[in-house]
C-alpha cells in the first residue's frame, strides 16, 4: 500500500465542518463502501502546468485553478473514493506533459486511477502503463490510429478504455480528437469498430456539456450504452447529486451506465463526494429494495 500524506490537510470547498467530524469518526473508505457501491464514482483531477484545472467545454485557455493535483487527488481518496479520473491535459493538447506529476500522484493514492491525456504510441502507453494506474483511456489515438489502438486492446484488455468525446452538430455526432481541437469522425462508425476490436469499456462525454454544470446528456449515454455490449461510464455536465442519481437509475434500469466521472461541481462545492456516494448507494433494481 502506498503511504498516506502527512502535512497540511488541503480543502475543497464543498467539505463542511459537520462532514470533516464525521470522516474522522468513521473513515471516508467506510462511508464509501456501506453496502457497496454498484454505481461508481470517479472524482476528476485534471492537470495543467502542474495544476488541478478545470476547462469549460473542453478549451484551452478556460481553465480555473484548484491547487495541487496530489492534494486534490488525496482528498478525493479521504472522501470514500475507490476510484480517481486523472488527466494530463497538456499531453491531451500537444504542449508539454505532466508525466512525472501524475506518476507521483498514482503512486501516493491507495485507490484505482483511470489516466487519461496524451497516450498516442506505445512508449506514453508504456509509461502511463507502468505508473501502476488500473486502466487507461486512449482518446486521439483511438481515431486517428486504429491499427495500433486495436494492437493495444489486444495486448491489455481491461486496462484499456476509450474516451468518446462527442459533439453533436445538426443532428450529427461527431467525435473530437486532439484535445477536443480537430474533427474524428462519425461516432456510431468508430463505437461500431472499436467494439469489433474487443474494446473492454468507453468514456462518454458530450462536449458542449462538460465543466458547464448544465447536467449530463442522458440521451446521448443511453444511445451508446444500448449501441454497445461494453460498460460506459459518463462524463460531462454532472451539477447536482440529483443528476448523479438519474444516471445510476439509468444503470439500475439496465442500461449499461456503470459510472460517472465528477469534476466541476465537487470543486466548485455544489455538493460533497460522500453525499453523492450516499445517494447513488441507495439506488437499486428495479424489485431490489434499498439495504
Amino acid at each position: 500500500m502506498a503511504a498516506r500524506a502527512t502535512g497540511p490537510r488541503w480543502s475543497h470547498p464543498g467539505t463542511r465542518p459537520a462532514q470533516r467530524l464525521v470522516l474522522a469518526r468513521v473513515g471516508a473508505s467506510t462511508l464509501g463502501r456501506l453496502d457497496g457501491v454498484s454505481f461508481t464514482l470517479l472524482p476528476a483531477v485534471d492537470v495543467a502546468d502542474g495544476q488541478a484545472v478545470r476547462l469549460v467545454q473542453g478549451e484551452a485557455g478556460t481553465e480555473t485553478a484548484y491547487g495541487a493535483p496530489r492534494e486534490a487527488a488525496l482528498q478525493w481518496q479521504r472522501d470514500g473514493a475507490e476510484w480517481i479520473h486523472l488527466v494530463d491535459l497538456d499531453a491531451a493538447f500537444g504542449r508539454g506533459s505532466n508525466a512525472e506529476l501524475l506518476a507521483e500522484v498514482v503512486g501516493e493514492l491507495d485507490v484505482d486511477v483511470e489516466l487519461s491525456g496524451g497516450i498516442r504510441d506505445d512508449a506514453s502507453l508504456e509509461r502511463a502503463l507502468s505508473t501502476g494506474c488500473a486502466r487507461v483511456n486512449l482518446g486521439t489515438a483511438a481515431l486517428e490510429d486504429p491499427e495500433w489502438c486495436a494492437r493495444a486492446i489486444a495486448e491489455h484488455g481491461d486496462r484499456i478504455a476509450v474516451g468518446l468525446d462527442v459533439r453533436i452538430v445538426d443532428g450529427q455526432h461527431r467525435l473530437a480528437a486532439r484535445g477536443w481541437t480537430r474533427d474524428g469522425g462519425d461516432l456510431w462508425e468508430v463505437l461500431e469498430r472499436l467494439d469489433r476490436d474487443g474494446c473492454a469499456r468507453y468514456v462518454v462525454t458530450d462536449v458542449s456539456k462538460d465543466g458547464t454544470l448544465r447536467g449530463p446528456n442522458l440521451d446521448l449515454l443511453r444511445s451508446v450504452a444500448e449501441a454497445t455490449s461494453a460498460p460506459v461510464i459518463a462524463s460531462g455536465g454532472v451539477a447536482e447529486v440529483s443528476d448523479l442519481v438519474a444516471l445510476a437509475e439509468l444503470a439500475a434500469s439496465g442500461v449499461g451506465i456503470e459510472g460517472s466521472i465528477v469534476g466541476k461541481a465537487l470543486y466548485a462545492g455544489r455538493f460533497t463526494l460522500p453525499e453523492a456516494l450516499a445517494a447513488v448507494r441507495v439506488v437499486r433494481p428495479a424489485g431490489r429494495a434499498a439495504g
